[in-house]
């Protein structure tokens, strides 16, 4: 097999095919690109959604590292699990730069474009997430809707989104906080509407 350069697009349609193929077909997950996490601060590329939030990051061979310090600490905040698909070109480099529970998938792309996945290191469970950046994915509705379900809502219906998402992170359970987020997130609709 001629290796050749991956590029950002090969890989994400690669994903999509091969690894979340069994996703896509299942009516309680959502698989979504480009999911925008800390009120913009940062995107991962591709996120799936059920029974926890898995991030996906993609590094092409011809993406930079750069990013990827910023990246970490933000993604720690949110994802319960988070795997980077990158090519052999920065499987060392990856290494130095992020935690020991994230995933390591190593791509080759041979030069019918086909693109092929190896298992590096399995992705584990993020225990350290933080309970306002989970919050923060929520839409001021969302949030509300959850507050009033809770019997929460009390005083804060004309609160804007950061006291409401302050509320939920700081009463419920951190367990409890991500199951209501992702029924919220699933059940979106439209998902560019806000």
């Amino acid at each position: 097999m001629i290796i050749v350069k991956s590029r950002d697009v090969d890989i994400r349609k690669g994903l999509h095919y091969t690894l979340l193929k069994d996703h896509k077909n299942d009516p309680d997950t959502l698989v979504l690109d480009e999911m925008t996490i800390c009120q913009g601060d940062a995107r991962i590329d591709v996120a799936v959604i059920n029974g926890k939030i898995n991030g996906f990051e993609i590094k092409s061979e011809s993406d930079t590292l750069e990013r990827l310090p910023r990246q970490v600490d933000l993604y720690n905040m949110v994802f319960d699990t988070v795997t980077i698909v990158t090519g052999p070109r920065y499987i060392d480099g990856i290494l130095d730069l992020i935690p020991d529970w994230w995933g390591i998938i190593k791509t080759e792309m041979d030069s019918d474009r086909q693109v092929y996945f190896y298992t590096i290191r399995e992705a584990q469970n993020n225990y350290n997430s933080d309970p306002l950046a989970i919050a923060q994915l929520l839409w001021r509705n969302e949030a509300l809707e959850i507050l009033k379900e809770k019997g929460l809502h009390k005083g804060l219906l004309s609160k804007p989104r950061r006291v409401l998402w302050q509320a939920l992170a700081e009463k419920l359970s951190i367990d409890e906080l991500k199951d209501e987020v992702r029924k919220k997130l699933k059940n979106r609709s439209n998902w560019r509407g806000h």
